[in-house]
């Protein structure tokens, strides 16, 4: 199984990167920091004549990496009770992905598995919640297996690492990416 994990924050070495990073211990993985991309935000052209046009940017390299994997793990802070904004600009795009005629985009994800990783400092298991729906939703939009998510508490970069609880989780996920 090729595992890719998209690390969504704005600064390396948070928690949210920490706790992926447990999560795939001693696993061969691609590494994608979405800070790191140039990701141009959308212009909606769904039901424009002419569809939506090219884009200069790193969002057909990612796409392309997320069509040859078959894991993806999404980690995120918890920023203001969503994903960060790099993750959502980067899923946002996708609404021009699908119409893309390079590659079918929807059928290429379908049946991946897909796992949310998620760190906050303000009671993530609770407030977190209504993202991992989010997740969830977006997964079953494209066909994707949710295959699981792990919620770490820790606000200064590392203390989720203290998070035995989410640790713990994220050990038994691992066997899941060994099978």
């Amino acid at each position: 199984m090729k595992i890719l994990v998209l690390y969504g924050s704005s600064r390396r070495n948070g928690n949210s990167e920490a706790l992926a990073d447990h999560l795939t211990r001693g696993l061969e993985c691609t590494r994608i920091y979405l800070a790191d991309k140039k990701i141009t935000p959308i212009v909606d052209k769904r039901h424009a004549p002419e569809g939506f046009s090219p884009v200069d940017d790193d969002q057909d390299e990612i796409v392309r990496q997320l069509l040859a994997h078959d894991i993806i793990i999404f980690a995120t802070p918890l920023y203001w009770y969503g994903m960060s904004g790099q993750m959502k600009l980067f899923v946002d795009r996708w609404s021009q992905s699908l119409r893309d005629t390079r590659y079918d985009f929807k059928n290429g994800m379908a049946g991946k598995k897909a796992i949310a990783v998620i760190a906050g400092g303000d009671n993530p298991r609770i407030k977190a919640l209504p993202l991992v729906q989010q997740f969830q939703y977006i997964f079953t939009f494209m066909g994707m297996e949710f295959a699981g998510y792990v919620l770490g508490k820790g606000g200064k970069p590392g203390e989720v690492l203290q998070d035995e609880r989410a640790l713990g989780e994220a050990d038994q996920l691992r066997r899941l990416l060994c099978e």
